[in-house]
């Protein structure tokens, strides 16, 4: 048989390995060693599983265009305005007409970009942010290094039930970050709260209030 410390041949009889001293069973019967755990393993908490939970995916969005409600109240209100001012001034109507046609080009333009210019991603363990449109940049933040989640509304807003979510984080490349309307923004931010708080226990940190 072979001693399982060293794994020399000794006698089927023997109770001491002559290469290394190991003592082996009484019934000359080999044991396998056990296993030394690696300092990853002598980190965790007790009763914690060995193997990582596998990440999903809880949530993606990124601008909603309910955000920019009050911008197309604002244009409908200075459209009508301007189309009384060309009705009384015939003269000017063609150059009022030009220019009520650019606004609401730059309107439908700056909507565009804003939801194709952001992605967002929330999952067990972090938060994707990805922006640009030709140029794609991928930032991720650790839902353990998340500080504080926040979120506001205006008064159309609130009516809308969509607003911005403000993530503070120790993340040097996004120590503040801003999402922009954000749709049914109170869950999301809540959500993406109780993803910190769920990762900060899960890793056994120590959650200290700022």
């Amino acid at each position: 048989m072979h001693c399982p410390a060293c794994q020399a041949d000794v006698l089927d009889d023997a109770k001491f390995c002559p290469q290394c001293g190991e003592r082996l069973d009484p019934d000359g019967v080999e044991h396998p060693a056990a296993p030394v755990p690696t300092p990853l393993q002598r980190m965790r908490p007790a009763g914690s599983s060995g193997d990582e939970p596998a990440e999903e995916l809880l949530w993606t969005g990124g601008y909603s265009g309910k955000a920019m409600v009050g911008t197309w109240i604002g244009a409908g209100f200075l459209s009508v305005f301007l189309l009384i001012v060309g009705a009384f001034f015939p003269v000017v109507l063609l150059g009022m007409a030009a220019l009520l046609l650019l606004a609401w080009c730059g309107i439908g333009l700056l909507l565009a970009y804003r939801k194709l210019n952001v992605n967002y991603e929330l999952t067990t363990q972090r938060f994707v942010h990805r922006s640009g449109i030709l140029r794609r940049v991928t930032d991720r933040i650790e839902a353990i290094d998340m500080d504080d989640v926040a979120f506001e509304q205006g008064i159309i807003e609130r009516l809308l039930n969509v607003g911005t979510i403000r993530v503070s984080s120790s993340d040097r490349s996004h120590p503040e970050l801003l999402l922009r309307g954000i749709s049914d923004v109170e869950r999301v931010a809540k959500l993406i709260d109780d993803t910190r708080h769920k990762e900060r226990l899960r890793r056994g940190l120590h959650i200290e209030a700022i």
